[in-house]
């Protein structure tokens, strides 16, 4: 996500976040201005989470990713690099992407020289760097997701320890303790402390998430380059 898209996010998810603490029940709002912090974190969870779903859904490409491998490697060991790099290209996904680049580099090799060696070379090469370009995009934002984790405990935790000094402050006054004061204390410990744990559980639970997608796409591709070489190997040694 660019800067000048996430600026603009963070802001309206504080207007937004302000606008809903103001209209909250009187005993949620008295959790004090930190529950807006604590919204606005919420909110950023969950606009880079529908942001990862997004780019990983085209990411997937079109149609089912098991057939277009098997049609590819199909394609592959009959020796249609073509035909193989066409599905590549009308798959469009991430994995293609990746494929495609190799066996068009192990194509234009072979067109300046016969020496598979040296194609097998480029085609490992051409994956490679398809590959260094297609990782960062998927894992854009997985860190921010973790830092908002990380974040809003700190926040619930701010809050909790700011209402219980107001408790405490309630409670240390001569005579009969202020109760109103005291519950009102009470109240903003609590109520921080459970929006920043909901906050952080939503934000581990995305940030697994993405992340086991992350490798499994890094995981199919290793495979699938790897049996990709395997294969053009095989017609070399044939």
């Amino acid at each position: 996500m660019k800067n000048y898209v996430l600026i603009p996010i963070v802001i309206v998810s504080m207007v937004v976040s302000y606008f809903i603490w103001q209209s909250m029940p009187e005993y949620i709002k008295q959790g004090g201005p930190l529950l807006v912090v604590g919204l606005t974190l919420l909110f950023l969870a969950l606009t880079f989470a529908v942001e990862r779903f997004i780019v990983l859904w085209r990411a997937g490409g079109r149609g089912s990713v098991p057939a277009f491998v098997r049609n590819l490697k199909q394609s592959v060991q009959a020796g249609d690099l073509g035909a193989a790099i066409d599905a590549c290209k009308q798959q469009g996904g991430s994995l293609a992407n990746v494929i495609g680049a190799g066996l068009e580099g192990y194509r234009r090799q072979r067109a300046r020289s016969a020496d598979d060696k040296d194609a097998l070379e480029e085609t490992r090469r051409a994956l490679q760097e398809a590959n260094a370009l297609e990782s960062p995009n998927l894992e854009q934002n997985l860190t921010a997701l973790s830092t908002i984790a990380s974040i809003a405990t700190l926040i619930g935790l701010l809050g909790t320890t700011i209402g219980m000094i107001r408790s405490f402050h309630a409670m240390s006054r001569a005579g009969a303790p202020d109760a109103t004061q005291l519950a009102l204390g009470i109240s903003e410990a609590l109520v921080n402390t459970a929006l920043g744990l909901t906050t952080a559980i939503v934000a581990t639970v995305l940030y697994n998430y993405f992340t086991t997608r992350v490798d499994t796409f890094n995981t199919r591709v290793e495979e699938t380059s790897y049996e990709v070489i395997k294969l053009l190997e095989t017609r070399r040694e044939s």
